[in-house]
């Protein structure tokens, strides 16, 4: 009688009191373990378990998991392994092992099955719809979440019904519909009172925040998440306070103070990093980029965007990986990476091709009306459940609540992850496609292909073309670990973008080593000589002063020609998968030449762009004669410097 009243109150205070569950755990377990009841000392070990959990102690409640689930399997109880194989799934979710949670978790669903468990059936397929949540599949997720609510309805177990309003609540919130997502997530905020679970209200409230941020009340948003979070501090729950204080700094920096919100993701790292916890750390550290990327911070922000990808990368979290790679496409667009930035666009788009697809969003609908169906032909059926769930003994009860216990926790874990790393991705999704398009075409261009489908290739009749080499690149290569060498291709090549954005010259293509760009289109006027000239010294002058640097510090170095040639040319779009603007003509090829017929520290202009800038002050020009130039013959050529 003493052990089962230990029992009782330990499961009834697990979640307002971990630490006070835990004591009567311990002194449950030292009378177990005198006496020989092997039932209460699985039970004890599922409480110490779940209640370090709860502390956001992930090791230790693995180590006393593996305690319970050995004394289940001796005592062949098949609902007590059921339920400690759900509550292993829902560890190793937490730890981003995505895989191995869903064997446990289907182990555990089937076994459940076999034995006719309805409340470990709702928990099972509750917690492989979140799985499948955080890797973006709605669809799936949609299915499994609406089966628990009806296992769970089934079995009078409130607080599986309450994980499963949560996540259907962060589903909804995916697809913009958030009447639903509030209506849902008010369903399990009323169970959470009603059962005196703060953990699972800290999180309902969490969530309602941020629907109220999205409807615009961010003041009102703020006041949900700061009251979840003294929730969560007040019963120890580090895993709730991780996440409120996430979801604290995502509000704060839809408000635009971003320092403010840097604070909080960096409190909410130390946790995560705490609890040992790789989810849980992606997202932290994509907070911090975020936040680093609104102050300005570009720098700051690659680097924690490029660990939290990372993370995310290795445990397949497609939903956020995209959030992460937006991030970085804008920081390395504003440091002027174009060719980085347009790398993690296309990894943005990719991953929430996946997650937002018109089919995926009309299967979330189907489920639902599946479901509502479902739901009308069982009305019978479930009142009699209900009915006779009232007459379940006690000892019964208690085990429902024990083998429920994964989907409660899981509720805090989870579902207030997903919703506030996904805010607006549909309605976005428009403008980051037109994006796209001028991270990788002219504007003029891009406007032709959404208008018509298609851009017309055009002969423009006076363009500059400038080419730039890095001399003895294959031997200097020899020299560098392939990690340098691309570090410092990246840097240069980052800055030939910035200047020739500068200059409102359009950039082509690289090649190798090599890097192109052209003034004067795709719309004509009259001063692209001079602009490219003046790129042409001003990217000369970047890379004399970086070899200044390596010299000083005893490192290889680059040294760079470039040659300049004004002429005709034909402009279009290849490729019909990934568009690349680019020009042709014998202009391109004669620019070249005077790139290979240069010398290194030199700009080498021909004949034909001396004649279109020779009136300019500002140049000082050095004629060459006629150079041999190969396929070429003999082509006047120039040095040009800036004037004195």
């Amino acid at each position: 009688m003493r052990m089962s009243a230990l029992d009782d109150l330990a499961w009834a205070i697990l979640y307002s009191e971990p630490d006070s569950a835990e004591k009567c755990a311990d002194l449950m377990l030292e009378l177990a373990t005198r006496t020989h009841h092997r039932r209460f000392e699985g039970a004890a070990y599922e409480i110490k378990a779940n209640s370090h959990y709860l502390r956001g102690e992930v090791s230790e409640a693995l180590g006393y998991y593996g305690s319970a689930l050995e004394t289940h399997r001796q005592r062949r109880d098949p609902d007590g392994v059921a339920g400690v194989l759900g509550n292993l799934g829902s560890m190793y979710t937490e730890l981003g092992q995505f895989q191995q949670a869903k064997n446990l978790l289907q182990r555990s669903l089937d076994l459940y099955t076999l034995i006719g468990g309805e409340a470990g059936m709702g928990q099972g397929n509750n917690n492989l719809g979140r799985i499948l949540l955080i890797q973006g599949d709605l669809d799936g997720a949609m299915k499994h979440l609406l089966k628990s609510i009806v296992h769970n309805e089934k079995a009078g177990n409130e607080r599986g019904l309450l994980s499963g309003y949560g996540n259907l609540s962060v589903v909804m919130a995916q697809q913009e519909d958030y009447t639903k997502a509030l209506a849902y997530a008010e369903k399990g905020l009323a169970i959470a009172i009603e059962t005196n679970n703060q953990q699972a209200q800290s999180s309902f409230l969490s969530n309602m925040g941020g629907f109220a941020i999205e409807d615009g009340r961010i003041s009102e948003g703020i006041s949900l998440h700061e009251r979840a979070l003294a929730l969560a501090i007040a019963m120890g729950n580090k895993a709730g306070e991780m996440m409120a204080l996430y979801n604290l700094g995502s509000a704060y920096g839809t408000k635009g103070d971003h320092d403010r919100a840097n604070d909080l993701f960096r409190r909410s790292l130390l946790i995560a990093r705490e609890m040992g916890e790789p989810y849980r750390q992606a997202l932290a550290l994509s907070g911090l980029a975020s936040a680093a990327q609104g102050s300005g911070r570009y720098e700051e922000a690659v680097e924690h965007g490029t660990k939290a990808l990372a993370i995310l990368e290795e445990i397949g979290a497609a939903v956020d990986m995209g959030t992460v790679a937006g991030i970085l496409h804008k920081a390395y667009k504003s440091l002027g990476k174009t060719d980085r930035a347009l790398a993690m666009f296309e990894l943005e788009v990719q991953m929430q091709d996946s997650v937002n697809s018109e089919e995926a969003q009309r299967g979330v609908l189907r489920q639902e009306y599946a479901f509502e169906n479902e739901k009308r032909a069982l009305a019978d059926s479930l009142n009699y459940a209900a009915e006779k769930t009232i007459h379940v003994k006690e000892i019964q009860k208690q085990k429902i609540i024990r083998n429920g216990f994964v989907g409660g926790f899981g509720l805090v874990a989870l579902f207030a992850i997903v919703f506030f790393t996904q805010r607006n991705r549909i309605s976005k999704e428009k403008a980051r496609s037109e994006e796209l398009l001028l991270n990788i075409l002219p504007e003029e261009v891009a406007e032709e292909l959404k208008a018509k489908g298609e851009a017309e290739a055009v002969q423009i009749d006076q363009v500059t073309v400038l080419f730039t080499d890095f001399k003895g690149f294959t031997a200097l290569s020899e020299n560098l670990t392939p990690r340098e060498l691309v570090r410092d291709l990246n840097e240069c090549f980052s800055a030939f973008d910035r200047i020739t954005t500068k200059y409102g010259i359009e950039k082509i293509k690289t090649i190798g080593d090599a890097y192109m760009a052209a003034g004067g289109l795709p719309v004509a006027n009259t001063t692209h000589a001079t602009d490219v000239i003046n790129a042409a010294l001003e990217i000369r002058d970047f890379i004399a002063d970086g070899k200044a640097r390596k010299i000083a510090a005893g490192k290889p170095y680059f040294e760079v020609r470039i040659g300049v040639h004004t002429g005709p040319v034909v402009a279009g779009i290849v490729g019909v998968k990934k568009f690349q603007y680019d020009i042709w003509g014998d202009t391109v090829n004669t620019a070249s030449r005077m790139e290979s017929s240069g010398e290194p520290g030199k700009v080498n202009i021909s004949g034909s762009s001396f004649a279109a800038v020779h009136t300019e002050p500002a140049f000082t020009f050095f004629p060459r004669g006629k150079v041999m130039a190969k396929g070429k013959g003999e082509l006047e050529m120039y040095f040009v410097e800036p004037a004195d």
